[in-house]
């Protein structure tokens, strides 16, 4: 190692990445299931396609709801399959009023 990179007894670290996608799930204790969507032109043919992608994310305070449009960033691993956090709630999904189940009134 190289004595600039060490001097401050830390090494200096990057900006994280950064997605910004939409909550599928919540139904794990602290994790939430984000799909990142991206648009990419194919080489060959030139048609623009849509590459969809799940992160599970470490959500700490719970406050991500299945819809919420949310801002994740890459951490350090926390488990097997969790490698990014939930950074912020961008937008919140919009609250549905619960349909009548069952009987329907005459």
């Amino acid at each position: 190692m190289s004595e600039s990179t060490q001097q401050s007894g830390q090494a200096e670290r990057g900006r994280p990445k950064s997605r910004i996608g939409t909550v599928l799930s919540n139904k794990m204790t602290k994790t939430v299931v984000v799909q990142v969507e991206r648009r990419a032109k194919h080489g060959q043919y030139g048609k623009y396609l849509t590459a969809k992608k799940k992160y599970k994310c470490h959500d700490e305070h719970q406050s991500a709801k299945p819809g919420d449009k949310v801002r994740i960033v890459e951490t350090r691993p926390m488990s097997k399959e969790k490698r990014w956090r939930v950074a912020e709630v961008l937008v919140k999904a919009e609250v549905q009023a619960p349909e009548h189940q069952g009987k329907v009134e005459v």
